[in-house]
């Protein structure tokens, strides 16, 4: 059974919609109706319904913006239009909001049912095809060639010259990389319920069809992919230099990562999690954005299973270049950037026991604890801005393994390193988030007064996903974006209304609100009261 909400400002549409048809009978449970696309749209984000059917003209927000939201959040989600005869050009523009159709007023009930079981219709297939694992069997023998999935490995893994890219990409018959590219790394975090056999090809056929269904979405933004070794999915999204902002090439690749996370749990019952990388300017530096997307996975640790994880949410923008490859120490460094305490303790333990085992000089030990200190020290610059100081002393932390007799006194003093450095991160990590958030609260209360302010400005402006800025917003100042704002625009409007004499649809304008009702609605919610009682009782202290 598929859900629906119906969303009109004429309350006649909604009751007849929801009476003269038995929903149940074509497949879909109507779980709400709205007066308008604002209600509409915060029932969208808490229920995630299967299908919405909006009219276009309704008041605080129309049907062509609250399809517009759907699309860039939830693009598994299926919009209806409902339209006028004179509003034929606003129908044009759904269908470039890749609405699923569009149909004119007068509705009938009996076109309604035949456009719900259309709709149904193209759902069943959806989901058949991508749970009819036995169909892509064919597929599989049909993957892309193993050349051309080593060549791409190789490319982000430890990249090429542009010759040898151009010649390579024209051999395979790809397509020429953009001027920004970045990349991201899907890896799978287990198979959840389902059962499988004790055959290796059954996991491998799994992994198949949830690379069928990355391949699918993915096909729509031009992105190239393939499979590790490591049997992990990647895919380098590209944009062109005319597409400006670099900020929408990473909305781009979030949008992608969040339609294949959501689409893998809803057919294949299992769950991944998606890494994504930093851009690069060009593509033989596509190993430093697939390196920050592998390091985005290590966060998996710390934030849990089935998410999508911008390094760039996670780390901000680097001052320096990526530190190199080393042994085991590089896994101590993503134990320790992902803040695994336990891991890390552990991985030193297991360090100092190899060498022990291995009847290691101590001069070597020496060497490779400074190998170690190195990289705790490259993942501190990595991590925290070249400006901003630090309470850990380079130079000590290399010098103090020589002040130690026995291995295990350096097992020791490393453990308290590493849970000083871990400290150090973690509270760059709070500085990051604290001055993005500052920023954003900034630019909220400078630009109040835009009536197209929106989360997806916020995002842009301050360079976070709009699900991890939600989050962080809510956590350091006890409001979401829209509660906040909304507080700024009253407290601005209750000053206007005791300092001066303009009128209420003045106030309402200067402080971000076109619609003069919406405007008083709203003030009378907060201030319990509304505007014109407050001017008039602004003398008696209330």
């Amino acid at each position: 059974m598929y859900k629906a909400i119906i969303v009109d400002d004429e309350a006649v549409v909604r009751v007849g919609l929801k009476n003269t048809i038995d929903w149940n009978e074509h497949g879909f449970e109507l779980i709400g109706d709205y007066a308008n696309g604002r209600d509409a749209w915060e029932a969208v984000e808490q229920q995630k319904p299967d299908l919405v059917i909006s009219d276009i003209s309704m008041p605080f927000m129309d049907g062509l913006e609250l399809a517009g939201l759907i699309a860039g959040s939830f693009p598994y989600i299926k919009v209806i239009i409902l339209t006028g005869y004179d509003e034929f050009d606003y129908a044009q523009q759904a269908l470039r909001l890749k609405v699923s159709d569009f149909i004119l007023k007068p509705v009938t009930a009996r076109e309604i049912r035949q456009l719900l079981d259309k709709v149904r219709g193209e759902m069943d297939e959806e989901r058949q095809r991508h749970e009819n694992l036995s169909s892509l069997q064919d597929q599989l023998k049909q993957s892309v060639p193993l050349l051309r999935e080593r060549f791409l490995e190789r490319l982000v893994a430890v990249g090429l010259s542009k010759i040898e890219i151009e010649d390579r990409f024209a051999y395979f018959g790809l397509p020429p990389l953009a001027t920004h590219s970045l990349v991201m790394a899907i890896d799978i975090d287990d198979f959840g319920d389902r059962e499988l056999l004790s055959y290796e090809h059954d996991v491998e056929f799994l992994r198949f069809a949830a690379f069928n269904i990355f391949e699918e979405i993915a096909e729509k933004e031009n992105a190239i992919l393939f499979r590790t070794r490591e049997e992990r999915m990647v895919a380098i999204v590209t944009a062109h230099a005319a597409d400006g902002d670099e900020s929408l090439l990473y909305e781009t690749a979030f949008r992608l990562a969040e339609d294949v996370r959501h689409q893998i749990e809803k057919y294949l019952k299992f769950t991944v999690t998606i890494g994504i990388g930093r851009i690069s300017l060009s593509p033989d530096m596509l190993p430093a954005s697939f390196k920050s997307a592998l390091s985005a996975l290590d966060y998996r640790f710390l934030f849990g299973k089935n998410r999508v994880l911008s390094i760039l949410d996670l780390e901000g923008k680097p001052e320096l270049a990526s530190p190199p490859s080393l042994n085991w120490d590089r896994s101590l460094v993503s134990a320790v950037k992902s803040g695994s305490f336990e891991e890390a303790q552990q991985l030193i333990e297991q360090g100092i026991s190899e060498l022990k085992k291995a009847l290691v000089p101590i001069g070597t030990c020496l060497l490779q604890m400074q190998k170690v200190t190195l990289s705790l020290m490259n993942a501190i610059q990595e991590v925290i801005p070249a400006g901003r100081e630090t309470s850990l002393d380079s130079q000590m932390m290399l010098m103090d393994v020589y002040r130690f007799k026995t291995l295990d006194e350096i097992e020791g003093w490393l453990k308290q390193a590493v849970h000083a450095v871990m400290a150090e991160i973690a509270d760059n990590r709070n500085h990051f988030t604290n001055s993005q958030v500052r920023r954003a609260v900034e630019y909220i209360e400078t630009n109040y007064a835009n009536d197209k302010m929106s989360l997806q400005e916020i995002c842009r402006h301050v360079l976070m996903s709009t699900s991890y800025f939600s989050l962080v917003f809510k956590q350091h100042t006890g409001e979401t974006f829209i509660e906040y704002l909304t507080g700024v625009r009253i407290a601005k409007a209750k000053d206007l209304l005791q300092t001066t004499s303009l009128k209420f649809y003045e106030i309402a304008e200067r402080v971000g609100y076109g619609d003069p009702n919406y405007f008083s609605i709203l003030f009378k919610k907060h201030a319990g009261m509304t505007p014109k009682d407050y001017r008039e009782n602004k003398g008696s202290g209330l």
